[in-house]
Formats: structure tokens, C-alpha cells, sequence
């Protein structure tokens, strides 16, 4: 509110701001104050969250969270699905991804997106199918249907659901992220993660809000808007 000598100031002064509070800082609107607290809600489930592996769908919840990827997400969910994956060191734990500021898909999470970041040092999949909603429409990705299958190195997925039938080589449960050695990705101190020297899940299905690779072939690729997803 504007002080009793801004009431008796000439017509063509300029007002005075909001009051402030005695630290200078404008009080925050309880929208605001509510906002924040979701996020760091959030934040605070990544930390707490304990970590389990299951053989039948492989699903790793995560002590505390990492950044997955480098970039702004941009936080619109794609489906991916491959009849078999097969990879050479293999290593798993949790992170948060992060929205471009002002993003209309962050609704309440502030742009933030808890995910399980997996990575695969050299990685094979069959039938490669991607789909990503934009409306009433799907764009459809298709490889490796032929002889020929996907390949990538070095590739990182961030995963909000992912399913299948999982088996592993040599596997490690309860690594710290920082300490990984058998993959090309490492988390940060303190992390639940795990490791192994192979993977292979049948009838993979994942719902992904990034993925990066150093080298990602397709065999076959075909691009299409179809009704219907993954």
C-alpha cells in the first residue's frame, strides 16, 4: 500500500511498489508459496523413495535423485516398444529432468519430471516401434522390422514406466550411482543404483521422456501419422 505522503504527492507522481517486508522481499502469494512447496515435494520423493529391482518388468525406484539428460525436456511422454533388447553394460539409477521454463506441459510439477535414467554402453533392439501423441494424431517411428536390427552406443533413456521380461548377467543391486564402472554413465554420490554386464528384456515397453545416444542406427526407418501408438 502507498504511504499517507503518496496520497498528498502531485498528480503526476510515480507510485510507490507494494509494501515489503522487513527483509526487502516482496511477501509471496500463497499460489506461490503452495507452488514451491509441490516442487520441493517432489524433490523430497526422489530422496526418500527406496530402490527395488524386479526380474518380471524391471522397475528401479531410486534414494535420491541426477540429472538424466543435459537439455530441456519438453515434457511431452513418447512410447517406445521392441519385441528384444539386448545390451553390454548395463547400469540404472533415478534422476529429475527438467522442463523449459514456462513450459505449458509442467501443470503443478514445476517442470519436473522424476524418472529412472538406464544406460547401455551397446545396445541391439528388434521391431523398434516409437509413437508420441500430439493431439488426436500419433507420430510413428518404425526400424529393425527386417534382418537388420537397431543399434545405438552409449544409450540413455529416461523412463517414467518401463515393462518386460528381464534377465541379466553378473548383476550388481545396491551400487553407489558415483562408483558405476560398467556402463558409460555414472550418477551421483550417494545414489541407489545397480549394474550388470548384460541385459536382455523381451517385449520391452517403456514411457520415455528422453533418450541420447553417441551413435543410433535405424535399419529400415519409416515415418508415419497414425491413429493409434505404440
Amino acid at each position: 500500500m502507498a504511504s499517507s505522503s503518496d496520497a498528498t504527492s502531485s498528480a503526476g507522481s510515480t507510485p510507490e511498489p507494494s509494501e515489503e517486508s522487513e527483509s526487502g522481499s516482496i511477501p509471496e502469494s500463497p499460489e506461490g508459496a503452495e507452488r514451491r512447496g509441490r516442487v520441493r515435494l517432489r524433490r523430497a520423493a526422489v530422496m526418500a523413495v527406496p530402490a527395488t529391482a524386479v526380474a518380471a518388468g524391471l522397475m528401479i525406484l531410486t534414494a535420491q535423485g541426477a540429472l538424466g539428460v543435459q537439455f530441456a525436456i519438453s515434457g511431452m511422454p513418447f512410447t517406445v516398444t521392441a519385441t528384444n533388447l539386448d545390451g553390454e553394460g548395463f547400469a540404472q539409477f533415478g534422476g529429475l529432468d527438467q522442463m523449459a521454463p514456462g513450459s505449458p506441459n509442467e501443470g503443478d510439477t514445476g517442470g519436473q519430471v522424476l524418472v529412472v535414467v538406464s544406460a547401455i554402453k551397446k545396445a541391439t533392439l528388434t521391431k523398434l516401434c516409437q509413437s508420441v501423441d500430439l493431439g488426436g494424431t500419433n507420430l510413428l517411428i518404425r526400424a529393425g522390422e527386417g534382418s537388420q536390427k537397431v543399434s545405438a552406443v552409449n544409450l540413455t533413456t529416461d523412463s517414467t514406466e518401463l515393462s518386460g521380461d528381464a534377465s541379466f548377467d553378473n548383476i550388481e543391486i545396491g551400487n553407489d550411482a558415483s562408483t558405476l564402472d560398467k556402463s558409460h554413465a555414472q550418477g551421483p554420490k550417494g545414489v541407489f543404483s545397480q549394474q550388470a554386464d548384460t541385459v536382455h528384456i523381451g517385449n520391452l515397453r517403456q514411457t520415455n521422456y528422453a533418450t541420447t545416444a553417441a551413435v543410433f542406427k535405424l535399419p529400415g526407418l519409416k515415418l508415419s501419422f497414425s491413429d493409434k501408438g505404440c
